[in-house]
């Protein structure tokens, strides 16, 4: 099933590029708006509402096209990324450390934008860069999950591109800028997604491709990072783990544009701009940190 929030509070099931609204089924069965977005009440009582859901359509139901789409889960209790987790990343910032060593790090759930919407740059004296990757939202309560038995605790995948400020401050500082984690354009659940381990992933900036890899070259792969993040802390319904990012990456400007396409998912695509609120940064972090790669030469879709 493909599966998006939008309008703000809705969520629906997209079948044949038309979105059927679930609001009212999920209050027929115990969501309250105001609580838990319909998201992830929906994802919390899954196996309760599948059967009901199987055989329900809207009789009125919208084109996908018209529906302004949110991020799939909208209020996740956290986002769990994965740093380092490609050797040809590694190798491109010239650096030694990967997930290995340095395990999991936080990003803020206020920074999530959905499709369409635009990433705000803060600074005018800092580089940003994209950073495009697969995400698993998480299905149910998981702790101190073993890796054979990952994959069962896995609601579904989309796509997540985790915008970066390069420089020296703290990961979870310099990812976590409200709009700086773009995610959609939907949620394929993974019954009908299949395997993680083959998932080819395109990024593209303003037509020009830059990332090109293949989840098969994960350092970490989904099993490892679930079981890992799972022993750390506790996994709710709803959270989000992003499987990092492989080489490719380089700075954004405004008026640029980001493509990112993911098999068995779709395109997820958004905006850059300059914030209304653009300053110079406020902290010395611009010339520490590993070096970035310099901006690679595209190639056009």
């Amino acid at each position: 099933m493909r599966l998006v929030s939008y309008a703000g509070t809705s969520v629906g099931l997209v079948i044949d590029e038309r979105v059927h609204r679930l609001d009212d089924l999920l209050a027929e069965h115990g969501w309250a708006r105001g609580e838990l977005s319909a998201m992830r009440y929906l994802i919390a009582h899954w196996d309760a509402l599948v059967p009901a859901m199987r055989a329900y359509r809207d009789e009125s139901p919208r084109p996908l096209a018209e529906c302004r789409l949110d991020p799939p889960v909208p209020d996740p209790t956290k986002i769990i990324a994965a740093p380092v987790n490609y050797a040809d990343h590694r190798a491109e910032m010239e650096v030694t450390s990967t997930v290995a060593d340095l395990g999991i790090f936080l990003k803020a759930p206020s920074s999530l934008i959905g499709p369409g919407a635009s990433i705000e740059l803060p600074y005018h004296d800092r580089r940003f860069d994209q950073e495009g990757e697969l995400a698993l939202i998480i299905g149910r309560t998981a702790r101190h999950v073993p890796p054979q038995h990952a994959l069962d605790y896995v609601f579904g995948y989309t796509g997540l591109l985790d915008i970066t400020m390069r420089g020296g401050e703290d990961r979870s500082t310099r990812k976590s800028f409200d709009t700086f984690t773009p995610m959609g354009p939907w949620i394929v659940t993974a019954d009908e997604f299949g395997a993680p381990s083959d998932v080819s992933l395109v990024c593209a900036v303003s037509g020009g491709v830059r990332q090109e890899a293949n989840t098969v070259d994960l350092i970490w792969d989904v099993p490892k990072l679930v079981a890992y993040a799972s022993a750390v802390m506790t996994l709710s319904p709803g959270d989000i783990i992003t499987t990092g990012t492989p080489a490719g990456v380089g700075p954004i400007v405004a008026g640029d544009t980001i493509d990112l396409d993911l098999s068995g998912i779709g395109t997820l695509s958004v905006g850059v701009t300059t914030s209304r609120h653009a300053t110079g940064s406020a902290t010395r972090g611009a010339g520490n940190g590993p070096e970035p790669p310099p901006p690679t030469v595209l190639r056009r879709l």
